[in-house]
C-alpha cells in the first residue's frame, strides 16, 4: 500500500477525500505534472488533489485552512510561471471539473474550471455557438477569465471576464456562493472580473454563448525583411478595428527553429466567417513564406496557435500607444537578444516571441458596455498595443542566464516608450512576469475595491498567504 503519511495528505484523508488524492509515486501524478505547459511550473507538491465536485473543493479548503496548509490552484496549467503549482504543498487540480452545459434559452454556457478552450469549442460546435475563451486549444478558462483575457470575440464583446454572467465560488470558510451582477454578491462579481484568485476558488463560469459556426483565418509566416511595413500595418489595423470588430490580428517576431532565422508569424481570424476581410488587405499583400488561412471551425483555426511545450521560459509585458516607432524599437531589441542567445546557446535550441496585440479604445468601450470590469482600462484615451516578450530555453541554468537579458529588453523598451510619451499605464496579468506590477496599474479606486472585497470574503487572508500563487492584492502598498 502507498505511503500516505504527510500532514498535507493526512488533513485531506481525514475529511474523506482519500480517493481524490494523487500521490507523488503514482503514474497519474507524474502525468499531471508533466502536462504543465512550461517546465518552470513543474514543481513538486506533496500531493495533487483532483476534486470532482464543488462540494469536495469546499471540504478540502476547510481542511487545508484548518491544518494551516499551503495550496495552489490549477485550471489549464498554461501559465509560464508556477502560479498554479506549489512545492511541498497541495495542488488543487481542477482538471475533473469538466462541465460544458449550453442553455439555448438564455444563450449561456456553464463551464467547469478545468475545461480547456479546445474542449469548449468542440462541445459547443454542435450548437453552432462559441464563447470568449482562449486562442490556444490547451489553455484553461479560469486564468483567462479571472485576469482579463483577450479573445477572438473581444472586438464585439469585450475581454473574457466581460463575457462572464456569473461565477460559482468556494470561499475560504467553505461557503459556496454564486456571484453575478444583480445578486447579493455583486461586489465579488465585479472584483473577479480581473482580480484573479484573491477571493476564493472559482469552480464554474457561466458565460455568454455567441453564434459561431464557420470562421475564416489561420497562421501565416512572412519574411522578416518586411517588418517596417508590418509595423505600419499593425498601426493601421488597430485604427480599423471599430469598423471591423470581427477580425483579429496577432503579429509577432520570433525565432522558433534551431537555425538562426527570425520570422514574422501572424494569426488572422474573422469570427463571422468573412474571407479575406478588407482590414487585412495590407497583410494579404505581403510575400508569404507559408500560410494556412481558410474557412474552418474554431478548432481548425487553433491548429496553428499551439505553443511549444517543455521549455523553461519567462514572459514580460507592457502596453504602449499605437505607435510604429515603439513597435520598431521592440523589434530592434528583440533581434539584438536573439543574436546574444544564439552566441551563448551552441545548439540553437531556444525560442523567442516578441508579440504585438491590438488594444484599441473599441475593446475598452465593449467592456464598459458589458458592465465594466476591475482592470481600469477606461483611464486610457488612446489606442494601444499589448506587447509581450517570451524567451524559452531548455534548462533551468539557461533560464537563469536568460532572465536578466529578457528583463533588460523590457526595461529598455519601457524607457523608449516613456521618452516617446507612448507608455500606457496598464499591465495584463495574462502575460506579466511575477516581478511586474499589475494591480498597481488598475487605478487607486479599483485597488481599494479589490482590497475591500478580499477583506470581506476572505477576512483571514487565506488566499493571500496560504495560496501564494498569482498576483496578490496584499502586495500592493498604500
Amino acid at each position: 500500500m502507498e505511503d500516505i503519511s504527510s500532514k498535507q495528505v493526512d488533513c485531506l484523508v481525514k475529511v474523506g477525500l482519500r480517493d481524490r488524492v494523487v500521490l507523488p509515486a503514482s503514474d497519474e501524478f507524474v502525468a499531471r505534472i508533466d502536462s504543465y505547459f512550461n517546465n518552470s511550473a513543474k514543481l513538486k507538491p506533496a500531493c495533487i488533489l483532483m476534486p470532482q465536485t464543488t462540494a469536495e473543493i469546499a471540504i478540502a479548503i476547510k481542511a487545508l485552512v484548518h491544518g494551516d496548509q499551503k495550496f495552489a490552484i490549477r485550471s489549464g496549467g498554461s501559465n509560464f510561471w508556477p502560479s498554479n503549482n506549489i512545492d511541498g504543498g497541495v495542488t488543487i487540480d481542477l482538471g475533473c471539473m469538466q462541465a460544458t452545459e449550453y442553455d439555448p434559452e438564455s444563450e449561456t454556457v456553464v463551464i467547469g474550471a478545468g475545461v480547456l478552450a479546445g474542449q469548449i469549442y468542440e462541445r459547443l460546435a454542435k450548437h453552432e455557438r462559441a464563447v470568449g475563451a482562449a486562442r490556444e486549444a490547451t489553455v484553461g478558462i479560469a486564468g483567462l477569465a479571472l485576469t482579463g483575457g483577450i479573445t477572438l470575440f473581444t472586438g464585439r464583446h469585450g475581454f473574457a471576464c466581460d463575457q462572464v454572467v456569473s461565477y460559482e465560488v468556494v470561499l475560504a470558510d467553505g461557503r459556496i456562493v454564486v456571484a453575478n451582477a444583480a445578486g447579493e454578491h455583486a461586489d465579488l462579481f465585479k472584483a473577479l472580473k480581473g482580480g484573479g484568485n484573491n477571493f476564493g476558488i472559482v469552480t464554474h463560469f457561466t458565460m455568454h454563448a455567441w453564434p459561431c459556426s464557420t470562421v475564416w483565418g489561420g497562421g501565416v509566416i512572412l519574411p522578416k525583411e518586411i517588418f517596417p511595413k508590418a509595423a505600419d500595418a499593425i498601426v493601421d489595423f488597430v485604427k480599423g478595428v471599430p469598423d471591423d470588430p470581427d477580425t483579429n490580428l496577432v503579429c509577432m517576431l520570433c525565432k522558433l527553429t534551431p537555425e538562426p532565422v527570425t520570422i514574422i508569424a501572424s494569426l488572422y481570424a474573422n469570427v463571422a466567417g468573412v474571407e479575406k476581410p478588407p482590414i487585412l488587405d495590407k497583410w494579404l499583400a505581403f510575400p508569404e513564406v507559408w500560410k494556412s488561412y481558410k474557412k474552418d471551425n474554431l478548432l481548425g483555426l487553433l491548429e496553428t496557435t499551439e505553443q511549444a511545450k517543455n521549455y523553461y521560459g519567462n514572459w514580460f509585458t507592457m502596453c504602449f500607444k499605437n505607435d510604429a516607432s515603439i513597435i520598431m524599437k521592440a523589434a530592434e531589441l528583440h533581434d539584438a537578444l536573439v543574436e546574444e542567445l544564439q552566441d551563448h546557446i551552441e545548439d540553437g535550441d531556444f525560442k523567442t516571441q516578441c508579440v504585438f496585440q491590438p488594444l484599441p479604445l473599441a475593446f475598452i468601450q465593449r467592456s464598459v458596455e458589458a458592465g465594466g470590469n476591475i482592470m481600469g482600462l477606461e483611464q486610457h484615451d488612446s489606442d494601444g498595443i499589448i506587447w509581450g516578450f517570451h524567451v524559452m530555453v531548455r534548462t533551468p541554468e539557461l533560464e537563469l542566464w536568460a532572465l536578466p537579458r529578457a528583463r533588460r529588453v523590457y526595461e529598455r523598451l519601457r524607457e523608449f516608450a516613456m521618452s516617446a510619451d507612448g507608455l500606457l499605464s496598464w499591465v495584463t496579468a495574462n502575460y506579466a512576469h511575477p516581478t511586474q506590477e499589475v494591480f498597481q496599474n488598475y487605478g487607486k479606486g479599483n485597488v481599494e475595491k479589490i482590497r475591500e472585497v478580499a477583506a470581506k470574503y476572505d477576512p483571514d487572508g487565506v488566499f493571500q498567504y496560504l495560496c501564494p500563487g498569482g498576483f496578490k492584492i496584499s502586495s500592493v502598498l498604500d
